[in-house]
């Protein structure tokens, strides 16, 4: 692989018992906030996707990243030390948002779970004055990965098993009770079957379909 996909390792940034920041040098690297890396250790031939997590003027690339059962790359990738030389191929991916929108300053309502969040603070850090809201279902109020990075009256956290969120209860359950705006561009990232929910439920509640754009995680 060419050098110029070889990104070192900076740093390591624990978030909760599974889930971390991995830091690296960007590199030069140009991305669209809300793409995506192939990622894996020099030498590996295992590498799997995951969402930019940082800022388009940031110094640093980094990705956020859960740690899973048997997973090759993500428990691999937690025990690296600080200098490893990481593979990088991309950015990758079409789940941006159009520069003209941006101009017309449009509403925009981010809906993700767990670490679906991952391109919207991308898009958050690169976008300053973007008029957002984001819709965050985790569990545990524990896992509002950097919650400081958004306005406070924009992000609203969704737990389903403790009482420590915004509200109680699935993202789904939050858009069937509250309304929004019918005009806003809709962005939703994570879980196959959340997003399949909250696309229907903000369609029923009068938003086009051409407003919603999906980066599923099975």
């Amino acid at each position: 692989m060419n050098d110029n996909n070889k990104h070192k390792l900076q740093a390591i940034r624990q978030l909760t018992d599974t889930t971390y920041v991995l830091e690296m040098e960007r590199g030069g690297m140009d991305f669209k906030p809300g793409q995506h890396i192939l990622l894996g250790y020099n030498g590996d031939i295992h590498k799997r996707e995951y969402s930019i997590y940082s800022g388009t003027g940031d110094e640093k690339l980094e990705v956020l990243i859960k740690e899973v059962e048997d997973g090759l790359v993500s428990k691999h990738l937690r025990q690296l030390e600080k200098g490893t030389l990481l593979e990088v191929e991309g950015p990758l991916g079409f789940f941006a948002i159009e520069p003209e929108l941006i101009r017309q300053k449009r509403k925009f309502l981010f809906i993700a779970s767990g670490t679906g969040i991952a391109p919207f603070r991308s898009m958050v850090r690169s976008y300053p004055g973007l008029d957002y809201t984001i819709l965050h279902g985790v569990k545990y109020a524990h896992e509002a990965y950097d919650k400081k990075s958004y306005n406070p009256d924009r992000y609203i956290l969704c737990t389903s098993r403790d009482n420590g969120g915004d509200f109680h209860g699935r993202v789904t359950e939050y858009i069937r009770q509250h309304d929004f705006d019918k005009d806003a561009i809709c962005y939703f990232c994570g879980n196959f079957n959340m997003i399949r929910d909250a696309m229907r439920l903000l369609e029923e509640k009068g938003i086009p379909a051409e407003h919603l754009h999906a980066e599923v995680y099975f």
